[in-house]
């Protein structure tokens, strides 16, 4: 084994340990109140999560998604990530709701998810009719009796009924908004990446 072989493990594991005393110390200044605080929540089905309660019609959501994205990246398979769309009572933010379901559903939310935030926030269309949600998924290359099948289901009505329930049980008071194992919602996503992965970290350890 050369030299530069032999150095480069060692390298290596020294900049894992500097990243380590960076998630520790940015934990140790992590405060209930300022940058979390604890709710009654959700049963989540699965432990440690991050769920982003979000609507593709918001606009901070939009602007959101680059550090999401990044977060999601530095949490790796630690954390898990899930999405609640929140609907508000608002025509157009249940359709949206609706888009989301049938992506998952037809397992195509990898390939829609940012398309439907460029629909509504690049192009300005947002979904007005179940037709429109119907044509989007077709045009994405979804067959049409899929689609039909997805949004006319029982299992439709119900799951977005839940995604409701989720965002009442969790008491949050606007969206784009994080929370941590069901318990644990941040107060504020002003942060880094690394930031906020090293939050979700410390709060997916209580």
């Amino acid at each position: 084994m050369s030299v530069f072989n032999r150095v480069r493990p060692i390298a290596a594991l020294a900049c894992g340990l500097m990243l380590s005393a960076s998630f520790a110390l940015q934990a140790a200044s992590f405060e209930e109140g300022k940058d979390y605080v604890t709710v009654a929540g959700i049963t989540e089905a699965q432990q440690p999560v991050l769920r982003e309660f979000f609507s593709y019609n918001c606009p901070h959501c939009y602007k959101q998604e680059p550090l999401m994205d990044l977060t999601v990246q530095l949490l790796g398979k630690d954390v898990a990530f899930e999405r609640t769309p929140v609907g508000a009572g608002r025509p157009a933010w249940v359709l949206s709701q609706l888009a989301y379901y049938v992506a998952q559903k037809l397992k195509m939310t990898k390939q829609t998810h940012g398309a439907i935030f460029k629909q509504i926030h690049e192009k300005g269309e947002q979904f007005t009719a179940p037709e429109q949600v119907k044509a989007f998924f077709v045009a994405q290359g979804a067959k049409v009796d899929d689609v039909d099948a997805a949004m006319n289901s029982v299992d439709a009505k119900f799951t977005l009924m839940n995604y409701d329930s989720q965002a009442e049980l969790a008491g949050i008071k606007g969206v784009p908004s994080l929370l941590v194992n069901g318990r644990y919602m941040l107060t504020s996503t002003a942060h880094t990446p690394e930031e906020l992965a090293a939050l979700v970290k410390f709060l997916a350890a209580k």
